[in-house]
């Protein structure tokens, strides 16, 4: 019996996670979160545009960077879920408010996790309570679908439990539902519930958790063309007016639709015909 037992022992030792280094904070203003072993991956370089360059977003833009600067300044600030149409900069403007917050001179670590690690926030928690530093946990395209139980884990973040969200940190995410699933998910559990009004209760109350709520919707033709022309002069690209607009709308014709990412898109596509580098 008693070797079982050390067998038993044995294995369990190996399941078992070993412990977390501290991280080095000082290596990076970004961090990936891993698990399997649990790591926090600095990124020396961080893939983001100035915030200068988003356009038609001014009213988000602003709310998120105010919110965003209390909390880098120990103040008081919301957990932030930006909703809406896809391609209309959300990510974007996380990281470019992130930049712009760096630039400023207020110290602020991002750290990015995916929704599929969610279980895994409590020990990430862990790891950032009581530091020095302030950290934005930032999770993009968060959705759930109506058997999902990641959303219990998103709870810790949000509301923090019997311990308390930690001060020093807060949380950001991106999706393109307002209430994290689909309507038609909803409508059909309403519908087959004995309890109609509770049924999504506990899902649909979620996004209420997020102190901030910032919309993104489709573009105009106006902003889609202003946004190219912002990048054309961010990278010094030059055209004549008529051409660039008339081979915008060309393109955004056979994209069946507008958004930033379209016009990023196309920039991109128009200054490697141009020769043009981005960098």
């Amino acid at each position: 019996m008693s070797k079982a037992l050390k067998r038993i022992a044995a294995a369990l030792e190996r399941m078992a996670p070993a412990p977390l280094d501290a991280p080095d904070f000082t290596a990076a203003e970004a961090f990936l979160w891993h698990v399997e072993p649990d790591r926090l991956q600095p990124v020396p370089e961080v893939s983001r545009v100035d915030i200068a360059l988003l356009i038609g977003v001014d009213r988000a833009r602003d709310t998120l960077l105010a919110n965003t600067l209390q909390f880098a300044r120990g103040l008081p600030a919301n957990n932030a879920l930006l909703w809406g149409a896809r391609g209309m900069g959300k990510s974007s403007l996380v990281k470019a408010v992130h930049a712009e917050v760096l630039r400023q001179g207020e110290g602020l670590k991002i750290v990015e996790l995916q929704r599929e690690d969610l279980p895994s926030v409590g020990r990430l928690l862990g790891l950032l309570r009581g530091r020095k530093e302030r950290f934005v946990l930032f999770c993009d395209d968060l959705s759930f679908s109506h058997d999902d139980q990641h959303y219990k884990s998103l709870k810790a973040v949000l509301d923090g439990g019997i311990e308390g969200r930690p001060d020093n940190v807060v949380f950001y995410a991106t999706s393109n539902r307002r209430h994290l699933m689909p309507r038609d998910m909803i409508e059909n559990e309403r519908s087959s519930a004995i309890s109609p009004s509770e049924a999504t209760e506990e899902k649909v109350s979620l996004s209420d958790r997020f102190g901030l709520w910032l919309g993104f919707h489709p573009c105009t033709q106006d902003e889609y063309l202003t946004m190219i022309g912002g990048y054309c002069a961010a990278y010094g690209l030059e055209m004549d007016s008529a051409e660039l607009r008339a081979e915008a709308v060309e393109w955004q014709a056979t994209r069946g639709g507008r958004s930033g990412r379209v016009a990023w898109q196309f920039f991109t596509d128009l200054a490697g015909r141009r020769g043009v580098a981005l960098s």
